[in-house]
């Protein structure tokens, strides 16, 4: 047995990343200070956005893209069950309601058909928009997606907090990364440890649009800004004005120097979360494991690599007891007893409860060892009886 514990997902923290931190120890700003810009323009690089916000983690970044976009007790929007609860708890936080779009069984994500369905089976104005989930790092097709929201009158916010560095191809053959805010009105994305970009906690919300810039920026920090342009007096250099009821959402440049550090080296976490899948496509094609969540696709950033099985519940014990902690991701949001209390039950959603009696993420991080990933698979392998 393996006495190193092998986790679904792990963080890395190098000496530069250390160093980094350090820095912003021994500078004059722990908070409020130039790391968050620092940190805020290197990522809409990164993701190809105009914009920005650094905010304390991404179900706060989903909080005010949801105030922003003004979601109201009269508010009706869409999300998939297959989610993090935060995707739908953003809009239960404003007093909006929310309601389901099933998965597509191949990928996990929205079946966009189905929300078309769903769309042309009420009044205009009905929903006022639709959160996608980029799962597992998997990204939804957004410029299909765009064109269904743009029939039907609804805003966009891209949950895209398992995919920054993952993109799909557009009709013209372009790659559309994740976040670039060309289709979404707003993306969201997470840096807690397991993902991509670790801060500890953190989220950022990007966005093309400046008003939404703007409504995002003053929300993280009280409602409050100093901005002379914005501004309905001026008393002088100290006055500031709370303009809105915003929250204290902002990070630390402790947090967001590790960011910085850590953005540095993401596209070689990628591309060694490729080759991680890529080796697993390759062990268990053709055995009872089903690949199709986790299979290969170009543009997946490879948050988590999914496989469906039968005795799913006794595959994750017998890992478990070999040291391998596999993870489940998700319990559909529907089924969460905060929100069976609306009347959602069993059977409202069968291809995301079908998923979920059968998904299984496996280790999945940059730091993972080919000798660690082949344990992994060997023990996959003599649970199923397949041959080695």
């Amino acid at each position: 047995m393996s006495k190193k514990v092998i986790p679904y997902g792990r963080h890395n923290i190098t000496d530069e990343d250390v160093q980094s931190v350090v820095n912003t120890l021994k500078s004059d700003f722990l908070t409020q200070g130039p790391k968050i810009f620092e940190f805020e323009q290197a990522f809409a690089r990164y993701v190809g956005a105009k914009y920005a916000v650094l905010v304390g983690n991404a179900t706060e970044a989903l909080h005010i893209s949801a105030l922003s976009l003004g979601v109201t007790g009269s508010s009706m929007v869409l999300t998939t069950p297959i989610t993090f609860v935060a995707s739908a708890n953003c809009i239960a936080y404003c007093g909006g309601k929310i309601d389901f779009v099933d998965i597509d069984p191949d990928t996990a994500l929205m079946d966009l058909s189905k929300l078309e369905e769903k769309l042309s089976s009420k009044p205009l104005g009905y929903y006022s928009g639709v959160i996608p989930v980029d799962f597992a790092g998997l990204p939804v097709d957004m410029e299909r997606l765009r064109s269904i929201a743009n029939q039907y009158n609804l805003w966009i916010i891209e949950d895209a907090c398992h995919a920054p560095g993952g993109y799909f191809t557009d009709l013209t053959g372009q790659k559309q990364y994740c976040g670039n805010g060309r289709f979404a009105d707003i993306s969201v994305f997470s840096f807690h440890p397991v993902k991509h970009i670790a801060c500890g906690e953190g989220g950022m919300a990007t966005t093309n649009d400046e008003n939404l810039y703007r409504k995002l920026s003053m929300l993280r920090t009280h409602g409050i800004t100093k901005d002379p342009l914005l501004l309905q007096q001026n008393h002088g250099g100290w006055y500031y004005e709370m303009q809105d009821l915003g929250y204290n959402y902002r990070m630390p440049d402790i947090l967001a120097s590790l960011g910085i550090s850590q953005l540095g080296r993401a596209s070689k976490g990628i591309a060694r979360r490729i080759e991680i899948a890529k080796r697993y496509d390759e062990a268990f094609t053709g055995s009872p494991v089903n690949l199709n969540v986790g299979r290969y696709r170009e543009g997946h950033a490879y948050h988590l690599y999914i496989i469906q099985i039968e005795q799913r519940k006794e595959l994750y014990d017998f890992l478990h007891t070999n040291n391998i902690f596999a993870q489940v991701h998700y319990v559909p949001v529907h089924l969460m007893p905060y929100y069976k209390q609306f009347g959602w039950k069993e059977g409202d959603f069968p291809a995301a409860e079908n998923y979920y009696k059968h998904c299984l993420s496996l280790p999945m991080y940059p730091t993972l060892t080919n000798e660690e990933q082949d344990w992994v698979i060997e023990k996959v392998k003599i649970f199923f009886n397949i041959n080695q």
